[in-house]
């Protein structure tokens, strides 16, 4: 089976990619840095695979470490997880942010250049949209991002296809994620955010005791219950689109770009009902002011996604806070002992 390389693969997201890819039979070599990551992880996906991956500690933004690995692994493809993800401190490390996600992408692909390693699939975000219009959202939905975490993803995404466009060797798989939550049914694995930012991430400071209540920013909007409406998609959903995504990349060239949601919206004060019903109790919750800049309602059209890679969300809200209640209530600390 091929080598895939799984850059940010201790990360949330890339943690339950790496499972489901040693499931599916492919091997693994990870790099990552531990900025946002545990080292327990590899322990923890050895676990429930029976499988350790190579794993690497360093910067993707070293490419002497890149082509360490390179060199002394016979890599395939690629998924590229490894990135800086908070909106809220895009805003004050803009400049970082630009040369952790942007130049950090750039020197991979020109080691994977070098190395004849032309399949990639990249994390990208809804982000890259901004504030939209009409909903449910297309992938030709006009990018104007709100914040320097967005224009990042925008940025990769233009040097992603001057890299198709100068090489015809390459398959390129962008895959716009929307609102990821849960957690993988062993609770072995989770989202352990040092700096937690959703409102799912939120929500799980409170049923932990880290926070005394959840703030509803605004309940006045022209929305179902009038909180905002996002689409929720469940981790191991999303990590199965990147094996979907991967085996098309390596029978079709050049740039492709694919919303991952469910095409459904969830109200907040509805997934905060879900996870009340999980946790048994309901979460305090207050209402305060709207947060500037925030978007009503975000959705995905995925019906692309749905045809072309004939991936489809197969995990509920249900699943989504079940997993997380499960996984917090097992790990209280995340994955710090």
């Amino acid at each position: 089976m091929p080598q895939i390389l799984v850059t940010g693969g201790l990360g949330y997201i890339g943690s339950h990619t790496v499972v489901e890819l040693l499931v599916a039979g492919f091997d693994v070599v990870i790099i990552d840095n531990l900025s946002n990551s545990s080292e327990t992880v590899l322990n923890r996906i050895e676990t429930i695979t029976n499988k350790r991956p190579v794993f690497y500690g360093g910067d993707i933004r070293d490419k002497d470490v890149l082509r360490n690995i390179f060199s002394h692994n016979k890599i395939d493809g690629v998924i590229h997880f490894a990135a800086l993800k908070s909106v809220g401190e895009s805003f004050e490390k803009r400049d970082e942010y630009f040369s952790v996600n942007v130049d950090g992408t750039r020197g991979l692909c020109e080691v994977m250049q070098e190395f004849n390693v032309f399949d990639l699939v990249f994390s990208s975000s809804a982000a890259v949209y901004g504030i939209i219009e009409h909903n449910p959202i297309p992938e030709t939905a006009p990018c104007r991002p709100t914040n320097p975490y967005g224009e990042t993803k925008v940025a990769c995404e233009k040097l992603l296809e001057e890299f198709a466009k100068n090489n015809s060797a390459w398959g390129v798989m962008m895959l716009r994620y929307f609102n990821p939550a849960g957690a993988h049914e062993s609770a072995l694995i989770g989202d352990s955010p040092k700096y937690p930012a959703s409102i799912a991430s939120m929500i799980m400071e409170v049923i932990a005791g880290k926070r005394e209540m959840l703030v509803i920013n605004g309940d006045d909007y022209d929305t179902v219950d009038g909180t905002c409406v996002r689409d929720f998609v469940h981790v191991v959903d999303l990590a199965r689109a990147h094996i979907f995504a991967l085996k098309f990349s390596m029978n079709n060239k050049g740039v492709h770009v694919f919303n991952v949601g469910t095409g459904k919206g969830c109200s907040v004060l509805q997934l905060v009902e879900a996870f009340s019903r999980a946790a048994g109790y309901e979460i305090p919750a207050v209402v305060g002011d709207r947060r500037e800049g925030d978007i009503i309602t975000a959705v995905a059209d995925a019906t692309k996604i749905n045809t072309e890679l004939d991936w489809h969300a197969e995990k509920t809200l249900e699943d989504i806070a079940q997993s997380s209640v499960a996984w917090l209530k097992k790990n209280p600390h995340g994955y710090e002992l």
